[in-house]
């Protein structure tokens, strides 16, 4: 039903921006809840059946074939949405959540302007590494950055994000790792970072806002 309302919406001429405001009220969200650009921005997988989009990697392929390369198409030429530039200025703390580094957050750095205010603000940017002790806890991350020359741990992930975030939070599991994080430039911070329940998830917001 989300999907079906999305897609009348701006069949309608809606913004995302807009709708996203739409669903998040509707859902008893109270947060703003923001993309990053009101354009069309796609991910598209290269890999050793052709070329893909999001949608066929993923639900056709169930994301088991191996990839090449992923491409972000029109985020070159997006535009940063104003609502997502204020928040980024204004907002106390910039939390990069434990999401697939690769195919989640990328897209959403390559629009222009966004790592300009992270590097920029690079204090106040958190990430939270989606790797525990090598792997990924849901979904592909730990085989895509195999796959596409990234070292398949917390140290690979601070490599990836270098230069725009100022603390990385680890797993415990991880704290041997610690110091490689460190060397990439960063603060480091080692909690637990698996939300197994309702408390794990708030002590891991604490950590974050700390």
């Amino acid at each position: 039903a989300t999907h079906l309302y999305r897609s009348q919406r701006l069949a309608a001429g809606a913004t995302k921006t807009v709708v996203s405001g739409e669903l998040a009220r509707r859902l008893g969200l109270d947060v703003a809840l923001l993309p990053v650009s009101d354009d069309v921005i796609a991910t598209e997988f290269d890999t050793e059946k052709g070329p893909m989009s999001f949608q066929e990697y993923f639900v056709r392929h169930h994301h088991d074939v191996v990839v090449r390369a992923v491409r972000v198409r029109g985020a070159a030429s997006a535009r940063l949405s104003e609502e997502s530039r204020e928040a980024l200025e204004r907002s106390e703390r910039i939390v990069i959540a434990p999401s697939n580094p690769l195919i989640s957050i990328d897209p959403i750095l390559r629009v222009p302007g966004v790592v300009d205010i992270l590097r920029r603000r690079r204090d106040d940017v958190v990430a939270v590494s989606p790797l525990v002790a090598g792997a990924a806890l849901k979904g592909p991350a730990d085989r895509l950055m195999r796959e596409l020359g990234h070292d398949v741990s917390a140290v690979g992930v601070a490599r990836f994000y270098q230069g725009v975030v100022g603390t990385m939070v680890i797993d415990e599991r991880d704290a041997h790792d610690a110091g490689a994080v460190a060397a990439t430039g960063c603060a480091v911070r080692v909690t637990t970072t698996v939300m197994s329940d309702e408390a794990h998830a708030m002590a891991l917001a604490r950590e974050v806002r700390a």
